[in-house]
């Protein structure tokens, strides 16, 4: 039996208005909040809500009685999957005007944007929620219980502020900066302070430090411990610069070298990391948001790209598990041309398509579809009934993406780490995916260019895409052209602007304390 996120309280609904407003409120927890923090339980199942706040919308199966208002609602994943996936070579959207998502698809979005607005409010209430728990964490508040309650109590505390930041780490990736709040920050009649990217990454960064120490080596399934903490750590140093303006790769390095440090080993199965079973992988996956079919089951999270990825043909549908393939997205023709040949990798459907467009996004003809994840078991049976929802949890950090961060760290010129380590790191990764050494890269070939072509095949339709190409100066400018980029068949370059998200307006008129310089 799958262990995931239970639930005995649900959390409040928030209006996604201004955020001022939303990051003033406390969300109330059920009955009273003093009520739900009286015992231990009260603060697992708060704990529980904070994880599961990425994964599902709201305490009823399937979405229903929301926790936010928002336009679209969709859970944290999903948007972050469109906001990640769908601007970049790795996806083209089938409904962009139906699911007004022609603007993202297209790279022609502006501060008015209902998908940028729903991913900036939902992040900013799981901000909100972690704070919440952490104002009931304090060393007065819990020493009314027992020694062993407050020690559990301390460490569900690390836990959230995690949480809160690997919130706030994508505030800064997708918007470049935002309003910082903590559990300190006064309830009521407070604006927000601004904090810029140099600020956002010093806080995450100390929280990481701070926390890492204390959390365990090894978690229960799905809940942070110390590799999720340092996996983190590498994955906002390693784009230090793009958030400081300064080289952050010796940073990158030091945080994979603890992550490796923990015993973690590459799973010998590629798709076993994306199947209805990869919550037995937890000799590569450091960390996770768990999804049950019969218990938290969502029409976003995992379910979205199994769903989404597969064609609307019935027989093809229970090849990845499903009931009924929705036909969302195939790839671009320059991402799947990344692939070398005998790349167990290359997991796309292309019978009966075109890889590259002579028409618009929408032909469903057109593009490869991605069989890359999936809702079966090892043992190639459907991983749960396919009413709602699927039961492939959604991988957030694994080993093989702290592999590859610390060869682009050295190759960036970090030091703690020599360039004979770091092929040997990205070989092992490519022995994986040929199944013996002949797609290994010499000394030669390991350079930056080669770099994001491997992270593409290694880690795509995994919430990394837009954030690569902006780090390496491919995602706004003429050096890397892709079909429909800008918005035109042939591609384009777009202005530089497009490198981060706006700020959503009715918050710019609520905090003026934030600006969008640059829309």
């Amino acid at each position: 039996m799958k262990k995931i996120y239970t639930f005995l309280v649900s959390a409040a609904t928030l209006i996604a208005g201004s955020c001022t407003g939303d990051l003033n409120q406390m969300p109330v927890i059920g009955n009273t909040s003093d009520a739900v923090y009286s015992s231990l339980s009260g603060y697992s199942s708060v704990l529980a809500k904070v994880y599961a706040s990425y994964s599902i919308i709201g305490a009823e199966r399937g979405g229903g009685s929301p926790d936010i208002s928002s336009i679209n609602s969709q859970d944290m994943l999903r948007t972050l999957f469109n906001m990640q996936e769908f601007p970049t070579d790795e996806a083209a959207y089938k409904y962009n005007s139906g699911d007004n998502l022609t603007d993202i698809s297209h790279i022609n979005w502006n501060s008015n944007d209902i998908w940028v607005s729903d991913t900036y409010y939902r992040l900013y209430y799981i901000i909100s929620l972690s704070n919440e728990f952490l104002r009931y964490c304090t060393e007065d508040y819990i020493s009314r219980f027992d020694d062993a309650t407050r020690s559990e109590i301390r460490t569900y505390a690390l836990e959230a502020r995690f949480m809160r930041a690997l919130t706030y780490s994508y505030v800064l990736d997708l918007f470049g900066k935002g309003p910082y709040v903590n559990e300190n920050t006064p309830m009521t009649a407070y604006i927000p302070e601004a904090y810029d990217g140099t600020k956002l990454y010093e806080f995450i960064i100390s929280e990481i430090d701070d926390i890492a120490p204390e959390l365990p080596d090894t978690p229960s399934y799905a809940r942070a411990g110390k590799g999720a903490a340092w996996a983190l750590g590498a994955r906002v140093a390693l784009n230090g610069e793009v958030y400081t303006g300064q080289s952050h790769a010796s940073e990158a390095i030091e945080y994979c070298k603890k992550v490796m440090s923990l015993g973690y080993s590459l799973e010998p199965v590629y798709t076993h990391l994306f199947n209805a079973d990869n919550d037995k992988r937890t000799n590569e996956i450091i960390f996770s948001f768990a999804t049950d079919n019969a218990n938290s089951a969502t029409w976003g999270s995992a379910t979205y790209i199994i769903a989404g990825s597969c064609p609307a043909d019935g027989e093809i549908a229970a090849q990845y598990g499903i009931g009924t393939g929705w036909g969302s997205f195939t790839a671009r023709g320059e991402f799947t041309s990344l692939f070398d040949d005998n790349d167990r990798r290359f997991l796309f459907k292309t019978e009966n398509q075109t890889q590259y467009f002579t028409g618009n996004m929408d032909n469903a003809d057109m593009g490869y579809w991605s069989c890359k994840w999936s809702n079966m078991t090892d043992s190639g049976e459907p991983g749960c009934p396919t009413d709602i929802g699927v039961t492939t949890d959604f991988p957030i950090f694994r080993l093989a993406e702290i592999y590859l961060t610390a060869a682009e760290a050295v190759l960036r010129g970090g030091s703690g780490m020599s360039r004979s380590e770091a092929l040997d790191l990205v070989n092992k990764v490519r022995e994986r995916a040929f199944g013996d050494t002949s797609g290994n890269i010499t000394d030669a070939q390991l350079n930056l260019s080669f770099m994001i072509d491997e992270r593409g095949r290694e880690l795509y339709h995994e919430l990394h895409r837009r954030s690569d190409l902006v780090r390496f100066g491919l995602f706004t400018t003429s050096s890397y052209i892709w079909q429909w980029k800008g918005g035109v068949i042939d591609g384009r370059a777009v202005d530089s602007r497009y490198n981060i998200y706006p700020i959503p307006m009715t918050e710019i008129s609520a905090n003026p304390n934030l600006k969008n310089e640059l829309y």
